[in-house]
């Protein structure tokens, strides 16, 4: 992947109330460290106490002079409320507060540190001061406890750092009649994120002026090499390099104050008549490289491809929540196998943007032709401008599907769930899969349908579950709807079915 996000050095302050031994939480402190080496985490550990607002100020510029942008505030007793919470005012990145549980009953008297309360102070400060934290579930531990909690940290300061620095470039408009790409902007400055809107007639230009770069023939080597046998059209990469070319220099070129970016990308009607392919697997190709590039302009797509690529560290897709899986083919392949009824399970699909590392290693990926664009645009004839899919069926295993967007009226909301993609061959075209989520068809009809999410829904290749709803409650996301199970109901839910 790309360096299209950020690298996280993770910094690690104690703190101490003054009227409790300050060398408790300064030997909790270097026992956390010891414990995050050992988890793989690498932290710097500041060797400023905070035990008031100077030594706060000086406890941040320690971490920030040693290049941190993230940090773990450690109550390694009951720590003083006002300093420990103004270290997130004056750190810049995200800040996790944890706080060390007691050791042992034999010294409940002098190794007492009293964490476990003190916790609640912090959490009412940071609440009075309208600062953002990240608070663990359960934030109280032993060293190995909070070493995990730091863990789970990592790729979510990742996200938070990637969206503060992220410019989202879109060429649409959107394809008409196509509200699915509905996508107010301000849902996007409320959370620190860029957009820079182009026209589709701008995309035309940068591509024509790419017209025998020399760095082509290296990019259709490129391909080839990825496609092995499913190079079914050779002829058409030379067309595919030149694209690839025009979107990373456009990156480069438009980034501006911002360090990372991503695409929402319009693919149809015109697109293939005037720039003679379609683009799908270019699309494909960069978001393997961690430059997500959405299909039909749809940059709330864009925006969750890009927090999931940040979370996953791993390439992402956008697909279309698509079809229903018929009875035959369930009970051919899903019933008596899988865990799932009918309705839980449903195909997830888009032309061909799913990046190569996540398709079934078959026969049948390859790069073939957009069908129904095909129907439409060559009148079912040979294909031509309608070439340019990446197309297969997606890999088996975890899978979380998630979305976070903007509604008709502006505001935030988001949901995600769990499943994963089924072993099972679909029968169809494009890059698609069987997707199976527990209680699919509750979630559908009383958060997809019922909150009027959009077609679309990214997906990331893990249970990340956990991690997103980290990140869209640290943003300040009011609703996050996940698939509830049996028993629970929906708010809207008829109880009476």
């Amino acid at each position: 992947m790309d360096q299209n996000y950020p690298e996280v050095k993770l910094g690690l302050i104690a703190v101490s109330r003054d009227c409790f031994v300050r060398s408790l939480s300064e030997n909790r402190r270097k026992a956390l460290a010891e414990a995050c080496a050992k988890q793989g985490v690498s932290v710097y550990e500041a060797k400023t106490t905070v035990e008031n607002e100077k030594d706060a100020l000086k406890a941040v510029d320690e971490v920030k002079s040693a290049g941190c942008n993230a940090l773990i505030v450690f109550l390694g007793n009951f720590g003083p409320e006002t300093p420990e919470t103004l270290i997130a005012r004056f750190f810049s990145g995200p800040v996790m507060y944890a706080a060390a549980t007691e050791e042992t009953g034999k010294d409940l008297a002098n190794g007492r540190g009293d964490a476990y309360c003190g916790m609640l102070n912090c959490s009412y400060n940071l609440g009075l001061r309208k600062l953002k934290a990240v608070i663990p579930e359960y934030p109280v531990g032993t060293a190995d406890d909070i070493a995990r909690m730091a863990v789970d940290f990592v790729p979510v300061a990742r996200a938070i750092l990637g969206l503060a620095s992220l410019k989202i470039i879109s060429f649409g408009p959107r394809p008409q009649d196509f509200f699915a790409c509905n996508a107010p902007i301000k849902g996007l400055y409320d959370i620190g994120v860029e957009i820079e809107e182009n026209s589709e007639l701008d995309l035309l230009v940068a591509y024509r002026a790419h017209k025998d770069d020399t760095r082509i023939p290296a990019v259709v080597k490129s391909m080839a090499d990825e496609l092995g046998a499913g190079n079914r059209y050779p002829d058409m990469l030379p067309r595919l390099a030149q694209f690839e070319l025009t979107l990373l220099d456009w990156a480069e070129e438009h980034r501006g104050s911002r360090s990372y970016v991503s695409f929402a990308n319009k693919c149809w009607p015109a697109f293939p008549t005037e720039f003679g392919f379609e683009p799908c697997y270019v699309n494909s190709r960069l978001t393997a490289r961690g430059i997500p590039v959405s299909c039909e302009v749809d940059i709330y797509g864009s925006l969750s491809e890009y927090i999931g690529a940040c979370l996953s560290h791993d390439a992402v897709t956008l697909l279309d929540i698509n079809n229903t899986v018929p009875q035959d083919l369930y009970d051919g392949a899903i019933k008596g196998k899988h865990s799932y009824g009918l309705n839980d399970v449903f195909m997830g699909f888009h032309c061909g943007n799913t990046p190569r590392c996540k398709l079934r290693n078959e026969d049948n990926t390859a790069l073939k032709f957009q069908l129904i664009q095909n129907r439409l645009l060559e009148k079912g004839g040979k294909p031509d401008i309608t070439r340019g899919t990446l197309e297969g069926d997606i890999a088996a295993g975890d899978i979380t599907f998630y979305r976070l967007h903007a509604n008709a009226d502006g505001a935030l909301q988001a949901y995600i769930a769990q499943g994963e993609v089924l072993p099972a061959a679909t029968g169809s075209f494009g890059g698609i899969g069987i997707f199976a989520i527990p209680d699919m068809g509750r979630f559908y009809r009383h958060v997809l349908i019922e909150k009027r999410f959009p077609h679309h829904g990214a997906v990331a290749f893990g249970k990340y579950g956990k991690a997103l709803f980290t990140v869209f409650d640290y943003l300040g996301v009011p609703e996050i709807h996940y698939n509830r199970p049996k028993g629970l109901l929906y708010p809207r839910e008829n109880p009476f079915t």
